[in-house]
């Protein structure tokens, strides 16, 4: 991944993520590896701690919404519907510790996803459509900005929750994941 972006402040990643061209739901098919993008939200750093790697688009418009690492070749594919996201917004502190990562590679099997947990689709946001993940079974639509040809910037936003968690995601060339395999064939 390329030099992280960071905010002082959500307004500050809102300036930016303003600025940038919309993004095609057809343009986003494939695997991105993801990053945290520090604005002060309570998620900053926490999906990293976890082992979070990324999302996949596919062209039928369904989405592999959270991939983590499992082992060093493998992605799984977690369903975020069982994980209580008010909690985890209350207990950011503990969620960025050693002890909420190894607890969460216990509990990851049990958290695995069946199939596509969310869909693409094209959504007025901030002024602009542009494609948008939103999750099946939670209040959570993630918001595409294109920052150049291989990373979009995302901006999730939860129903209920007037802060935003940004994050960006670069494109994943077949030779960088040769050996990557998700646990259930996905990839």
């Amino acid at each position: 991944m390329r030099e992280r972006l960071t905010f002082p402040s959500e307004d500050a990643a809102f300036a930016f993520f303003d600025g940038l061209q919309p993004v095609s739901t057809g343009e986003m098919v494939g695997l991105w590896q993801g990053s945290g993008v520090a604005t002060g939200h309570p998620l900053d750093g926490v999906l990293e701690n976890l082992g979070w790697y990324g999302k996949r688009f596919r062209a039928d418009r369904r989405a592999d919404a959270l991939l983590f690492r499992v082992g060093e070749n493998r992605l799984l594919p977690i369903d975020p519907a069982p994980i209580p996201l008010g909690l985890a917004l209350r207990f950011h502190r503990f969620a960025r510790s050693e002890a909420a990562r190894n607890l969460f590679s216990h509990l990851a099997r049990y958290l695995r996803a069946k199939g596509p947990v969310a869909s693409l689709r094209s959504i007025s946001f901030r002024g602009a459509t542009s494609a948008a993940m939103v999750y099946d079974r939670k209040p959570v639509a993630d918001h595409f900005r294109k920052i150049d040809g291989d990373r979009v910037l995302g901006v999730m936003q939860v129903e209920g929750d007037d802060r935003h968690y940004f994050f960006a995601l670069e494109r994943v060339t077949e030779g960088t994941v040769q050996a990557a395999q998700t646990t259930d064939g996905f990839l």
